[in-house]
């Protein structure tokens, strides 16, 4: 079970904070608090930047404030409609200002990714990687970030993207092909 997954009651509770700041925004800091850093990480890895990564965090807890009472529960956590505000706010930032993205990755998640598209040979295999992914269209690249870099479920991906999870498997199951031929 990924970290992203939450089980019954957790849900449950999350549920009712959101119900709490639907009626009264001074509850919305609950979920605030509990989701501030995940989506600060989520940016930075993006961005590279910390004032910027900041900067973009508050748009995103901004709109979410505002936007709360139009949340509907889809069967996957409040992170995700979180995260997919924060998507689209990195995906305005970059669009506006013409801004190069970054690609941050750690050690295993490189390793990981390199055993799914069965590169066998692991001498300079961050730098064949790095290339890669520098040549592909950016969103492979974030949808790649979200499955094995963040560990999202198919339903998050989705959720966040915006796509259904049929289409986010299908997305990710290409993508992987791509990343296949371009490594051999």
């Amino acid at each position: 079970m990924n970290a992203h997954h939450k089980n019954d009651s957790e849900l449950q509770q999350e549920l009712q904070q959101i119900e709490a700041a639907k009626l009264n925004p001074a509850r919305f800091d609950a979920l605030y608090e509990k989701y501030y850093k995940s989506i600060f990480v989520f940016i930075y890895r993006r961005t590279g930047d910390e004032e910027l990564t900041a900067d973009i965090t508050s748009h995103v807890f901004l709109k979410a404030l505002i936007n709360i009472k139009k949340y509907v529960f889809k069967g996957v956590p409040f992170s995700a409609w979180l995260f997919r505000i924060a998507f689209n706010e990195i995906n305005m930032y970059f669009r506006k200002n013409n801004a190069d993205r970054i690609v941050n990755i750690d050690q295993n998640s490189f390793y990981q990714l390199a055993q799914e598209v069965e590169l066998e040979d692991n001498t300079a295999i961050e730098q064949k990687m790095m290339i890669a992914l520098k040549q592909m269209d950016t969103n492979d690249i974030q949808l790649i970030q979200l499955r094995f870099f963040e560990k999202y479920s198919f339903a998050e991906v989705a959720e966040i993207i915006g796509i259904t999870e049929n289409n986010a498997k299908v997305k990710v199951y290409r993508i992987l092909e791509k990343l296949k031929k371009m490594l051999k």
